[in-house]
């Protein structure tokens, strides 16, 4: 949304063009013009918190719904089709409610697909609205239809205006629901109750405090004094860090004594930028890279030596797939994150099954059956 008003000027642009051509139903309230409007939908007052929207064709009742920056939107009673924000939320709402979706953020690397079920495949690519790659391609979203579109994670600082003008803008309900690791339960009650699906959503909400609450058991076993001095390294030069206190951060700053202390932590997957010399200065007890980092040649690289976790053998490179499992996206993928960074940092406090967990996780949150063999795939440079 950093860039919303040219959104909003694209969207503009296109619902002129759409008034000239073919009338569409559409399954959201929207204002038109009475040039356009064969089938104008009024919004009247009925009980409590619900109204009912009417026209000549369809009847279909909406209620006020209020999302995490306080706004109070109006939704269809019945929600069938839902747009995602980006990538955060495509991982939370695939888990979710895959059924109910009208298409993804991005699409599927060949290198993941092994893990969507094929149905889910076939869903096109709408794009995102916060940065990234791929901005969303508007005349897919209103082509789409869906009832709400919903964002998912950190709220951005502008998050209330944009939201506000893209639903004034488009006629559709744009709402967002705050995600950390430690509200997630909370988040997934949020959205049961947005998509009516209070019982599957208790579900995911349990599991989330569950795994939460184990590793803050393990936390509080280990002792914060005990934390090890660590670093969580990406880039293809291995000279970006996860800087302590960043959104990104956060099950690394619950874990670690993250040593990546800087004075602007970056909102950016990729980190902050350090050089080398700041690197052998830390001089971490204990690293883990990024996918698609240096893992695999640090040992050629003579400047590593002298780094205490190189030379001692303690790094590990994160599993991916079809998610990075600390995050990037930093969506809920990270419970991996938290379930396999004990194991590698904290064995003798590990009472849990790794592989039994990992398997109901991609059961839950990816719909697909873990093999062996995909297992010992993900998990080969991140187990010693």
């Amino acid at each position: 949304m950093r860039k919303v008003s040219s959104i909003i000027i694209a969207i503009l642009i296109f619902i002129n063009i759409a008034a000239c051509g073919t009338q569409k139903e559409t399954q959201f309230v929207q204002t038109t013009s009475e040039e356009t409007t064969t089938t104008a939908a009024v919004v009247t007052e009925t009980t409590g918190v619900q109204n009912k929207v009417e026209s000549e064709n369809e009847s279909v009742e909406i209620r006020k719904w209020t999302d995490s920056l306080g706004r109070t939107v109006e939704i269809p009673k019945e929600v069938g089709k839902i747009a995602l924000s980006g990538p955060m939320a495509q991982i939370v709402l695939y888990a979710l409610s895959p059924e109910k979706l009208v298409g993804f953020s991005a699409d599927w690397s060949e290198d993941v697909r092994e893990y969507i079920p094929e149905e889910y495949l076939k869903l096109p690519t709408l794009g995102q609205l916060y940065g990234g790659k791929g901005e969303i391609n508007l005349e897919e979203l209103l082509k789409a239809a869906p009832d709400v579109v919903i964002d998912i994670g950190e709220p951005k600082k502008s998050a209330k205006e944009d939201l506000n003008n893209l639903s004034e803008q488009t006629g559709i309900p744009f709402v967002h629901v705050t995600l950390t690791m430690e509200t997630a339960s909370d988040a997934f009650r949020m959205l049961g109750d947005l998509l009516g699906l209070e019982e599957r959503a208790e579900t995911y909400a349990l599991y989330c405090e569950e795994v939460y609450n184990r590793a803050k058991e393990i936390i509080e076993n280990v002792g914060e004094e005990n934390l090890v001095n660590f670093l969580y390294v990406t880039g293809d030069e291995g000279l970006n860090v996860i800087a302590k206190d960043s959104y990104h951060a956060e099950i690394i700053d619950m874990f670690t004594n993250n040593l990546a202390i800087v004075e602007e932590p970056s909102s950016k997957g990729t980190g902050n930028e350090i050089d080398m010399e700041q690197i052998l200065v830390w001089n971490p007890e204990y690293v883990i890279f990024a996918p698609n980092s240096i893992y695999g040649k640090v040992e050629e690289m003579s400047e590593w030596h002298n780094v205490s976790a190189i030379r001692d053998g303690n790094y590990w490179e994160t599993p991916f797939g079809p998610y990075n499992w600390m995050g990037f996206p930093p969506s809920v993928q990270r419970y991996l994150g938290m379930l396999w960074m004990p194991q590698v940092l904290y064995p003798e406090y590990v009472t849990y099954d790794l592989k039994e967990e990992v398997v109901k996780y991609y059961e839950m949150f990816y719909h697909c059956s873990l093999t062996d063999e995909q297992y010992d795939r993900l998990t080969k440079n991140s187990l010693k």
